[in-house]
């Protein structure tokens, strides 16, 4: 029997680039044709920018546990959402929960801590990026998260938001991104986190001028191993 991953859908596109990498993990990691059960749900994304906006994390990780309900009455055994802007609110949902979440900013830690790197750059929402989203998890691992400029924020910011939720992808956004990775590289990152399900439109092992930690692929192999594990155990 296969195991069920819930999928806590909140962009749209940045949910279907998850579901591309859940895939391809399990690819990579399970016996051939022996892929995992996958559920989505989504509330209007709308409703979450809206509560984002006003600074309502209740509202948010309200949101959140509907999903994870909703999610667990199709079957699924565990849930996350590979979306960094809500990451704030993931413990708010896991109360009264049906079932567990895996947390996208220990997984991060977790990798960075593991590499050894000492300085990461972060690349999403000005929200993530000048928050305790990502900085609180890996400072507690002795790793400084450096934020882009004010400037180049709010116009990453602006891309994510304008462009990159509608699946949008300009070759002048993509070059601006990348010319503030450079600048993060000057700085002295050692590497950069993608900390936006999104980003991966822009940015890629192939063109970035750093090492990337995709966060949302990180939690796509954590879904995945996880479920090799319920496997063996059951």
């Amino acid at each position: 029997m296969s195991s069920h991953i819930g999928i806590v859908a909140v962009s749209p596109e940045g949910a279907a680039l998850f579901y591309q990498a859940i895939t391809r993990q399990s690819a990579r990691l399970r016996p051939p044709g022996e892929h995992p059960r996958l559920s989505v749900h989504n509330e209007p994304l709308a409703q979450y920018i809206d509560a984002i906006r006003r600074d309502d994390w209740m509202t948010v990780g309200k949101l959140l546990r509907r999903s994870a309900e909703l999610l667990a009455r199709c079957g699924a055994e565990f849930c996350l959402t590979p979306d960094a802007a809500v990451q704030h609110a993931v413990q708010l949902a896991e109360v009264g929960s049906p079932i567990p979440w895996l947390t996208m900013t220990d997984l991060v830690g977790q990798s960075v801590s593991r590499d050894g790197r000492r300085v990461v750059g972060i690349i999403g929402t000005e929200l993530v990026m000048n928050s305790s989203t990502f900085q609180m998890h890996l400072g507690i691992r002795g790793i400084q998260v450096l934020a882009p400029k004010p400037d180049d924020a709010k116009a990453i910011d602006h891309i994510i938001f304008n462009e990159l939720i509608f699946g949008q992808i300009h070759p002048q956004s993509r070059a601006m991104v990348l010319d503030t990775i450079g600048r993060m590289a000057q700085a002295g990152c050692e590497a950069v986190i993608l900390a936006s399900s999104e980003a991966p439109l822009l940015v890629s092992k192939e063109n970035c001028p750093l090492p990337i930690y995709d966060a949302s692929d990180l939690v796509a192999e954590a879904a995945v191993r996880r479920t090799m594990e319920q496997a063996v155990r059951s």
